[in-house]
């Protein structure tokens, strides 16, 4: 038995009241405005290397970078072109602002119990939440945590041990397929939002919306017990 699957097994058997809850948020496309950002980001290493931007594009939602560019260029010295990148976001550091929606959901959650799952950097995603105004997560679990990133659960699975919650008291908050896929192998439920992506691909989930605004009166309606999800 693989260790997520051990971890999902287990769940079953220690999931707490309906009262001891968590939220997982992802960082990009949620927490942080940063479709844009990366998109020019991602345009002009393609353009560099000669590659169909929307191929490229197409490939980095909820992954980390060092996975992409070993689908689309694996011709390439991964590392040597993450680092690459790396300099290219630090070109554009107004580009990755928070959503407006975040400050105000996250006042309402108790800071032990949400977390952040990214299949970025944690060190990037933390100084982006604080230049925002926003609370840093006691739990940021990042791409460099996990030996397989979304849409494996690995991270959605670590994040929860982190937080001593079983994987069937976490709702995930995503806003690509990947991360979807990533939350439901992880046996836990997710809403996903429309910031990045048409709803129609985004339909594994157990409720789609447009914004966090949307998003918020589940979200806490699941953190009082009250709103539940067909298993």
């Amino acid at each position: 038995m693989t260790p997520a699957a051990a971890d999902i097994q287990t769940a079953a058997v220690i999931s707490s009241s309906p009262n001891d809850r968590a939220i997982l948020f992802d960082a990009d496309g949620v927490l942080v405005d940063s479709h844009g950002g990366y998109r020019a980001v991602w345009e002009r290493w393609s353009q560099l290397h000669g590659l169909n931007p929307e191929v490229v594009l197409a490939a980095t939602h909820a992954r980390r970078p060092l996975d992409t560019i070993a689908e689309v260029a694996p011709h390439l010295d991964a590392a040597a072109e993450y680092a690459r990148l790396i300099t290219y976001v630090q070109d554009l550091p107004e580009s990755f602002p928070v959503f407006p929606d975040a400050a105000p959901l996250l006042a309402q959650l108790p800071s032990d119990r949400w977390a952040v799952v990214t299949s970025g950097d944690a060190e990037r995603v933390r100084a982006r939440l604080a230049a925002g105004g926003l609370p840093l997560p006691a739990v940021l679990v990042d791409g460099a945590a996990v030996t397989h990133g979304k849409p494996a659960p690995e991270g959605y699975l670590l994040a929860a041990r982190q937080l001593g919650m079983s994987p069937l008291d976490c709702l995930v908050i995503e806003d690509a397929p990947a991360g979807v896929h990533a939350a439901r192998a992880a046996g836990m439920r997710v809403v996903a939002l429309t910031t990045s992506h048409e709803a129609v691909v985004l339909h594994d989930a157990d409720l789609v919306v447009d914004s966090l605004r949307q998003a918020q009166p589940t979200i806490m309606a699941w953190m009082d017990g009250v709103q539940t999800f067909p298993m």
